[in-house]
């Protein structure tokens, strides 16, 4: 369990932040690692709280992958305040023991010949297309990915094609880095979940990786950084998204168990609010395929834009 608070140590470098867990784990501490991307809200302390109730220490990484950003998407964008983070771990009743904050974890050299590697390292989108993430477009020295083959294919994984190399990779350099015991993420990305679930599993990662509950605000929209980007008029229309997963747990618990009606119900609704969605599927929650029929517990998933930004929410039905 964390002690009383007192403010978190700041490690930028990777190598003290590794030379920090070996001491604590020489002491016999156990060590629980929160990776985000900052800008934290309530969902992100849930985590906290999660990690302070099974380990002695927590570490909180705030670090913007680009790895896990195509150069169209949201990177520059994505919101930031450092500082005010810092505040609401200072808050908690329990002591964030390390705030880890690179600047880079990624390799970076000058040399001109580095387009070849972008080349060969971008992800083939169709026959005469291919996307590369923002590391390879500045020409990072960086090119070892980690890929969860089938797992990243659908879903997110369809209309953002770098997204979960990105993500597997950096998770696996924070593992390595921090060498935590627990690990805990939020079931608000279901398929992230699931993809570094199953990389710890195949790569032999000795950590426990832990799926935290969705924390929504009081009108049930799922708490998200990117929600601040979101106009009063485009948040109301939003509550479309939490609204119609409810109506469809509700009408699978009473015995509405065929996927098909399941997901026309959420699309009508999110539909009928002005959203444009890009994806709304029910998949089994462990290998995430689709499924026509409720026979084992399901995940219905959904990623939706309302004007330029864009939401991810799910919900599980266990019947």
């Amino acid at each position: 369990m964390a002690t009383t608070n007192t403010d978190p140590e700041i490690i930028t470098d990777k190598n003290e932040m590794r030379k920090w867990s070996r001491a604590m784990r020489s002491q016999g501490k156990t060590i629980g690692l929160v990776p985000t991307m900052g800008y934290l809200h309530e969902g992100h302390l849930s985590l906290i709280k999660e990690s302070h109730n099974r380990t002695n220490l927590t570490v909180v990484s705030i670090y913007v992958n680009p790895g896990q950003f195509s150069p169209s998407e949201d990177l520059s964008t994505y919101p930031s305040d450092f500082h005010g983070d810092l505040l609401k771990l200072k808050s908690l009743p329990q002591r964030v023991d390390v705030v880890f904050h690179p600047y880079n974890l990624y390799d970076h050299n000058n040399n001109n010949n580095n387009k070849s590697v972008v080349i060969g390292n971008a992800i083939r989108k169709s026959e005469n297309e291919t996307v590369s993430s923002c590391v390879e477009e500045t020409g990072a020295g960086h090119e070892t990915w980690v890929r969860v083959e089938r797992l990243e294919k659908g879903m997110c994984g369809k209309s953002r094609p770098v997204f979960f190399r990105g993500v597997a990779t950096v998770v696996a350099k924070l593992f390595n880095i921090v060498e935590p015991d627990v690990a805990v993420f939020g079931k608000k990305d279901y398929q992230q979940l699931r993809v570094i679930q199953r990389m710890v599993r195949d790569l032999d990662f000795s950590i426990e990786v832990i799926g935290s509950e969705i924390m929504r605000d009081s009108d049930g929209l799922a708490l998200s950084s990117r929600n601040v980007h979101l106009k009063p008029e485009e948040r109301e229309k939003a509550l479309s998204i939490s609204r119609s997963l409810f109506w469809a747990k509700s009408a699978a618990q009473k015995g509405q168990i065929n996927c098909k009606e399941l997901r026309e119900l959420v699309i009508k609704e999110i539909n009928g609010a002005g959203g444009r969605i890009d994806y709304v599927e029910v998949v089994n929650q462990e290998s995430l395929e689709a499924v026509d029929e409720i026979k084992s517990p399901v995940v219905i998933c959904v990623a939706v834009w309302f004007e330029a930004v864009r939401l991810i929410d799910n919900m599980e039905i266990n019947l």
